[in-house]
């Protein structure tokens, strides 16, 4: 190969388009709604409910801080280890508007991280916790917490964890103003974004104008379908069009971990069980957004 050779093929690399390997998971919530329903502690329901992302096909598993109490931390430890699952990423919610409880956040996503990094987590997803009363945060309440936000993502990273936020529907009330809050006073280099397609949908956006608000943050997406704002049992095609979604995240060349979410709602008609809803839901992601569990 000639120098001029080589030179023009690193071109190419430098600036052709990163190749498309995205990943799919299963969030946990769902099994922590069914235990409840079982009129059950979620401890006690852990050896059946971890085992069925592996039944659903699922080979990756998002949980939330709530799986992984003092008295059941090593029970689900070694449930994960011996379903071969992998954990990309886990959730740890908190306050983030008042300094005092954000040290307390960013401390507990540090310890729930370190528990789950052998399992490949990489990210902690983070939900500002709302007010009581879902009351609007003031403006210097709101900046409190952007400056949390970029601390615990710089922390973070230097404990080798990516920070992304994920929101509710109390961060989109008011045209949004806590959420575009957090786009404009966040560092884009250590605070990254989780969008939650259904509340935002919930919410009153269209899914594809939301997602180029958060433009090259997207990190990750939380899929669930609705019909009418009732939730379905399953992913499929309904009032939130993932086809289009899929095609703007193949356009803007996004790789964002697709997480599927499912929650019922008390009206929500239930068919099938909730093994089946996953197998079917992981199914429909992999056709829609090109995915694969073992990614």
């Amino acid at each position: 190969m000639t120098r001029r050779d080589f030179l023009a093929t690193t071109a190419l690399a430098t600036f052709a388009p990163a190749r498309r390997n995205p990943e799919l998971a299963v969030e946990g919530y769902i099994f922590q709604q069914y235990a409840r329903k079982q009129n059950k502690p979620l401890e006690a329901m852990l050896p059946e409910v971890l085992a069925m992302p592996r039944a659903a096909g699922f080979t990756s598993i998002e949980l939330n801080s709530g799986f992984f109490p003092s008295g059941a931390r090593e029970q689900t430890l070694s449930l994960i280890r011996s379903q071969h699952l992998r954990m990309p990423s886990l959730y740890v919610g908190g306050a983030l508007h008042e300094e005092t409880s954000a040290d307390k956040t960013i401390s507990d996503a540090l310890k729930f991280g370190d528990l789950c990094q052998p399992f490949g987590c990489k990210a902690i997803v983070t939900n500002p916790d709302p007010k009581p009363g879902d009351v609007e945060k003031t403006d210097g309440e709101l900046n409190v917490q952007a400056d949390s936000l970029n601390r615990m993502g710089r922390t973070l990273d230097e404990h080798g964890f990516q920070l992304r936020v994920h929101h509710h529907t109390p961060q989109l009330v008011d045209n949004a103003r806590e959420w575009h809050h957090i786009l404009l006073h966040t560092d884009p280099k250590y605070v990254y974004i989780c969008v939650d397609v259904d509340w935002a949908y919930e919410a009153g956006f269209a899914p594809i104008t939301f997602l180029r608000e958060v433009k090259t943050r997207l990190r990750e997406l939380h899929v669930r379908s609705a019909r009418h704002k009732i939730w379905l049992e399953d992913l499929e095609d309904s009032d939130i069009d993932y086809r289009a979604v899929a095609t703007y995240l193949k356009q803007a060349n996004l790789n964002p971990l697709i997480v599927v979410e499912l929650a019922y709602r008390p009206n929500t008609l239930v068919t099938r069980s909730l093994v089946e809803d996953l197998r079917v839901s992981r199914q429909y992601a992999e056709q829609v957004f090109g995915v694969h569990s073992n990614a």
